[in-house]
């Protein structure tokens, strides 16, 4: 089976220029109507890890999601955004990084993730639960940061995927498989392929570098990366970035479950990834323990309920203008 995989260079957010580059990278994948037909619902699940460090490039920009939202758009679907950030609402999260002028100007909804229990296929875990509104979509857009993650090495496109669990269920994972990170990994990849996304695009024209998820370093990569096959997209990036697969735990599980791409399977239609090799990228300096005890994961769970219902104000959202 081919499994393409997009690579392009990329240096602005600007509007003009970044949508001028989505259309050159998701070209050669058959464009964005290869994905998207009249009509369909099109959930965008960006990365929305927080609200408080607005600039430190440790989410995915709204810019990104703006641009895929017009191709949608042309494409006949009616694209939403989605997310179930670590603390706090998606909307919440949302406004405090500037996404809402840009999605209110494209009338696109944001939408809070409801859990539902799915069956799996997988040995070690007979279910899961995930987003309802991912689940029910009819396609799923995957728009990843590319950054380090001081629990799992490496966050791309099967990490970001873990946002379509909902809420304190995050916690109660880290919990629950997190004493075991061959375990955990293998969480992330299962979520990955039940969720199924139809499109990655990897968000690494400003990247995270160092202690990530968010107190790391931006660092310029110029980098768009796009694939259909979210497996074979991680394990091009990390080539890209020079790292030990074996050191990343979703990296390892991959490879356990033989998702991992073959050399005859890969196919690169714009750019080749030797072309692209990222030196010296920051790792962060201390990983810390995916398990969260049960102290932790009740305050997170409180943290999270606290900014979602107290701190943030009440209000719905409908994406109109």
């Amino acid at each position: 089976m081919v499994k393409p995989v997009s690579l392009l260079r990329a240096q602005s957010y600007e509007a003009v220029s970044l949508l001028a580059s989505l259309r050159t990278l998701i070209e050669p994948l058959g464009g964005m109507g290869n994905f998207v037909k009249p009509g369909d619902r099109v959930l965008l699940k960006p990365n929305l890890l927080t609200g408080n460090r607005p600039g430190r490039e440790c989410i995915t920009r709204p810019e990104m999601v703006a641009a895929v939202a017009q191709l949608v758009q042309e494409a006949g679907g009616k694209p939403f955004m989605g997310d179930s950030p670590a603390f706090g609402s998606a909307r919440g999260v949302a406004e405090n990084n500037g996404y809402l002028p840009l999605l209110q100007a494209l009338n696109i909804p944001i939408v809070e993730f409801r859990g539902g229990r799915y069956a799996t296929d997988s040995d070690n875990f007979n279910h899961l639960r995930l987003s309802k509104e991912a689940m029910d979509a009819d396609v799923v857009i995957n728009l990843p940061k590319l950054k380090s993650h001081s629990q799992l090495t490496m966050t791309m496109g099967v990490k970001n995927l873990f946002g379509c669990v909902p809420g304190k269920m995050k916690a109660w994972w880290h919990m629950e498989a997190g004493k075991d990170a061959n375990r955990f990994g293998e969480m992330l990849v299962e979520t990955a392929k039940a969720i199924a996304p139809d499109l990655t695009i990897l968000d690494g024209i400003m990247a995270h570098e160092g202690n990530g998820p968010m107190h790391g370093d931006p660092r310029e990569v110029g980098l768009l990366a796009a694939s259909p096959d979210v497996f074979a997209l991680d394990f091009v990036i990390t080539n890209i970035l020079q790292l030990d697969p074996a050191t990343i735990p979703t990296m390892a599980a991959q490879e356990r479950l033989g998702l991992n791409p073959t050399a005859a399977e890969l196919t690169f239609p714009l750019a080749h990834p030797r072309e692209l090799v990222v030196d010296n990228w920051k790792l962060p300096e201390v990983l810390m323990p995916i398990d969260f005890g049960l102290p932790r994961v009740l305050r997170s769970t409180f943290k999270h309920f606290y900014i979602r219902f107290v701190k943030e104000p009440l209000h719905i959202y409908t994406g109109k203008a």
